[in-house]
Parts: C-alpha cells; structure tokens; sequence
C-alpha cells in the first residue's frame, strides 16, 4: 500500500511522491526553550517521530533527513532569563536558561522514545552570515530586493499584499485572517497584516549587525533560514501543531516562496489536532497545566507514549488518567506476550494501517491481534515501528513505595508472632488496597514462614 498523507495545503488526502526518494526530507517545529515542555508539546513529538520511523522503514534509514529546530532567540526567553537571573547580564543569562532548559527538552523527549532527528539547529546558529547558505539576513535582504518586504523606524517587515495568494495554507482571505487575529498595531507598518523579519534589539537584550540596524530575527524567518539551510528551498513534509497553521506557517510558507520564487515551500503540510486535559483547556489558571517532566515522574515514556498514540494524530485527543492506566494495561499484556522475543519483521498490517495517514489506532488494534496470535516475534518488531518498548517497570513507576511495602511486611510479621492475627490481617488488607498481593510460604532448610510480595495486575 501506497503512503497516503492528509495535506493541510489541500485539505485532502494524497499519495506521499517524495521529491527525491534518495533524500525524503522532513521539518518539523520544535520548542522554545524558556521553560519545561508541556504534554501538548509532546503530541507533535510523538506523532512525527512516528512518521520518521515509517518512512525510514519505506525508503531506508539513510535515505530520511528529519529537522527539528531549537528556538534559542525569543522574548520569553528573555523574561525568563531576567527573572530566574537578576542582576546578571542579560545575554549570559539568556546561555544559562537555554542551555538548561534544552537539557530538559532533550532528556525529556528520549524518554517518550523519539529519536534523534538527523539535524537539530539552533535559531541562533542561523542569523547572521556565518557560512550557512540561507541564513535570516540573506533571505530578509532577498526578499527586500524583491518588493515582498520593506525597511521602516528600524524594523523590516513583509508586504503581504504583495502576495497574491497569501492565506493560502490556513484557507483564509486577509479580511478573515485580519478578524480573528491579534496584530500588533504600528505606525510603520503598511498594511495591519504585515509581520516582523527583523526588529531593533532593547537595550542589553541580544544583538546581531545587521544592514538595518543591530537587531534580531522576527519568529517567522528563524524556520525559513533553518529548513531553507538543511533541506532546500522545496522539500517533502512540514509537520507541526493545528495552532501553527496560522500565522506562523502561513508566514514561513510566504518567506521562503518570495525570497525562492518557489510554489511552496513543502510539498505536504501535516498538523496534529489539538490536547485537552480531563476535557478542559489546558491552563496554568485552571490547575491542570502538565509538562512532560510530570507525567514522567509517575508512568513509564512508554506508557505515556502509547496514550497519545490511541487517538489518530489530525483528531483533538483527551488526556486522561484512565488513558494513561488503560495504556499501562495494554503494554503489560504485550510485553508479557512477547517475553523472549528480540523481534522479527514488522508485521505487514501494521505498515499498512500506519500508511494510512498515520492511523495509529488501526495499528494498535492490528498489534492486538499478534498478541491473540501468540506471534511475540511480530509483536516486538512491530511495537518498535510505535517507538515502544516492552515494559520495564519499578515499583517507583506505578507508584509503589516499596520502603514502606517493606516495613508493612516486617510489621505484619511481628504481628502474627504475637498471635495479634487481626492486626496482621488489617495490614494484609492495606497492602492489597495499595495493589500489592502476598505470598507466604515456609523455608525448607529453617522452617520458618516467608513472604513475598508482587504488584497486582
């Protein structure tokens, strides 16, 4: 079966033609490093590793380049960086902050099980002339010479009158886009729609020379630079969250058009759908703000990573504690099932349904099935092609103090000693309510009772 992909550009869904299939080239957005990321971060994360892994089974591991950028130059970067670092010079704090939180970043996503993407830049690396082919000042400089972008008050800004078909990405005319979006109101500007590629740095804020000016780059141009650099002016797959669509797509898709004279920029433009949180908005204010660092404090990145995949990735999914405990029942009914396999050939079902624009439901429930069938080798192999692993767990993974467990059982022990047999049955029944069963049984050689202990499942 063909590679089928829903392309946002056409809002259907299209056999996958790679430009080149010795080099399929894929660029995905990635964080801005300012603080942990949080578990709609994590969607994105997931779902387009997920694809990496597919097109690198289709057409060869060394065939597949994967992007996914570091934005290190943002203005919550700088608040964060004058907030956690006081009195220090902003851009040394600014190093710190960055560098800690893509510390963060890193650790936390190879938790979940995503791989290394082939390439993983970091905005900064990209302004200035520093030998990169398509760094920002470049392409801001291009697209002034012509006619899409245009110099005022310090600020250099794109004309997005002067293309025709702007808004062709989101599917919206400038009046619709103009309604629904915030823009920032400026003397300077032209047209109210018009978008910052450079704007004049504050004092002690960071700064690159520019022909305009000390300054740094608008949000857009970072990824146009990036991806223009790394994989061509035209390259296969734009992947990123429903929310990018527009302005930033929108705007990256318009950059790097003028600035090429290219039809688009990406041939397939993928977006996940959106993440709730036991139904509601996910919000600091409403209490149920979740980074990635949380869920991994309490469930395996295996688990967590197979709850996000339950949902097909274009649907807004529900994050919930009882996808998470249903996920973990899941995993531990493989990973039972495929104890001392070391995996064989992906089963051919679940290429197919992965194929299919990504239908991650489909494979798991085909993943099902090699489970009934008792084929472990399948099983294995195919929940690789997911990025999951058999389970591995601890007791401090399902929440299981395993100190206290301990001392419950020397209590319970002592009580039944003293012939206090109703104490030592009340700790039974707290053990067992904290998912733990007992097993008592008589050393041979001493005679003496012993009991051990597992987690119920």
């Amino acid at each position: 079966m063909a590679l089928r992909l829903h392309n946002t550009l056409t809002r259907t869904k299209e056999d996958f033609t790679p430009i080149d299939p010795e080099n399929v080239r894929m660029y995905v957005c990635g964080p801005t490093v300012y603080d942990f990321a949080h578990i709609g971060n994590a969607r994105p994360l997931i779902v387009f590793d997920v694809l990496f892994r597919l097109l690198r089974h289709l057409y060869g591991e060394s065939h597949v380049t994967y992007v996914r950028n570091i934005t290190d130059v943002d203005d919550k970067i700088n608040a964060r960086a004058a907030e956690e670092y006081p009195g220090r010079p902003l851009n040394e704090a600014i190093r710190e902050v960055t560098r800690r939180t893509e510390a963060q970043f890193r650790a936390d996503v190879a938790a979940l099980g995503c791989l290394e993407p082939t390439h993983q830049p970091r905005a900064t690396e990209f302004i200035c002339d520093d030998g990169q082919p398509e760094d920002m000042i470049r392409l801001i400089t291009r697209l002034i010479e012509r006619k899409h972008a245009y110099v005022a008050e310090g600020h250099v800004l794109f004309d997005v009158p002067s293309m025709a078909d702007y808004g062709r990405l989101s599917n919206r005319t400038l009046d619709e886009m103009l309604a629904g979006a915030r823009v920032d109101v400026a003397p300077y500007k032209r047209d109210p729609m018009d978008f910052v590629l450079w704007k004049p740095s504050k004092p002690g804020e960071p700064a690159w020379p520019s022909p305009w000016g000390n300054g740094r780059p608008g949000w857009h141009i970072e990824c146009s630079a990036m991806a223009g650099a790394l994989l061509g002016p035209t390259f296969d797959i734009h992947g990123g969250g429903i929310d990018l669509v527009f302005p930033h797509h929108e705007n990256e898709m318009a950059q790097s058009r003028c600035a090429h004279g290219t039809s688009t920029m990406a041939n397939y433009w993928l977006h996940n759908g959106f993440l709730q949180v036991e139904g509601e908005k996910m919000s600091k204010s409403l209490g149920n703000f979740v980074t990635i660092r949380d869920v991994l404090k309490d469930w395996p990145g295996d688990v967590a990573r197979l709850a996000m995949l339950g949902t097909h990735y274009r649907q807004p999914i529900n994050w919930t504690l009882a996808s998470l405990k249903e996920a973990r029942t899941v995993l531990r009914e493989w990973s039972d099932a495929s104890e001392g396999a070391t995996g064989g050939e992906v089963a051919p079902d679940v290429v197919e349904a992965l194929s299919d624009d990504l239908n991650t439901p489909l494979a798991i429930a085909r993943l099902h099935a090699l489970r009934k069938a008792k084929d472990g080798e399948a099983l294995v192999a195919s929940m690789g092609m997911l990025g999951i692993g058999r389970l591995v767990e601890t007791t401090a993974d399902i929440g299981i103090d395993a100190t206290r467990v301990a001392a419950l059982i020397a209590a319970r022990a002592a009580a039944r000693k003293a012939k206090d047999f109703a104490e030592a049955d009340r700790i039974r029944g707290e053990l067992d309510a904290m998912g733990i069963a007992l097993k008592d049984a008589k050393d041979p050689p001493t005679g003496e009772l012993v009991t051990t202990w597992e987690v119920k499942r």
